[in-house]
């Protein structure tokens, strides 16, 4: 049975829409409050995750939460190495990166205290395989797996648990503006065929936020359709 903390309090960053939209009217129907954190007005908490000072302000705003979901990314720039401006590819890293780096080390302290407490951050299986013509976002979210790794090891004997989700293509808003051709590839790459669904995603994230979760830490999970191999 999944249950989770009486009283548990959830932040999912990027949860006005896509995959944080979907964990967080899921994990609200389960019970627990939530609370979303992203740039525009439809969350209930405005929030730059890249921003040390408004991600610190945030803490301060809402409190200790029991639950972290790191949804807020960036698909970044879709070109060739060579072609890729060194400010997008910070701006890449500023989001996906320190953001969950950030959001992580704002919220931990409080969990590590209570003895409980579950992190699940968005990776992708560009990750795993690399996406041609897509190194930021690759590179961003192979090393927000790396983060999940060490800080589950970090972790381990305090009662939060970390983990980290890798979803193929997601039919989801940020996927709006990505090269229809990298679509296609992944698509082209997936045995189901087809994209993922939010609501897909949410329910794997749902499970790692819960008790049902008690031995598994700084594991990576593919929700690819097929697609991972390792």
């Amino acid at each position: 049975m999944i249950t989770y903390p009486e009283g548990a309090r959830a932040l999912v960053t990027g949860g006005a829409s896509g995959i944080g939209a979907a964990c967080a009217t899921l994990l609200s129907d389960r019970g627990i409050h939530v609370i979303t954190a992203d740039l525009t007005p439809d969350a209930d908490e405005h929030v730059d995750v890249g921003d040390p000072e408004s991600v610190a302000q945030l803490r301060t705003r809402i409190g200790p939460v029991d639950i972290l979901v790191n949804s807020a990314g960036i698909i970044g720039p879709s070109t060739p190495v060579t072609r890729t401006e060194l400010a997008d590819w910070h701006r890449t890293f500023r989001v996906n990166v320190d953001g969950t780096f950030l959001t992580c080390r704002a919220f931990l302290p409080d969990m590590v205290d209570t003895g409980w407490g579950r992190i699940v951050n968005l990776a992708s299986i560009a990750a795993k395989d690399g996406n041609p013509n897509q190194s930021a976002y690759s590179a961003s979210k192979a090393a927000v797996v790396a983060l999940t790794k060490s800080l589950g090891k970090e972790l381990a004997t305090t009662g939060v648990l970390v983990n980290v989700v890798a979803p193929a293509a997601v039919e989801s808003p940020m996927n709006t503006g990505t090269d229809p051709e990298i679509l296609a590839r992944s698509q082209s790459l997936t045995p189901m065929g087809r994209m993922g669904r939010p609501e897909e995603i949410a329910e794997l994230v749902a499970w790692l936020s819960s008790n049902a979760l008690s031995f598994s830490t700084g594991a990576v999970y593919d929700a690819s359709g097929g697609r991972a191999s390792y």
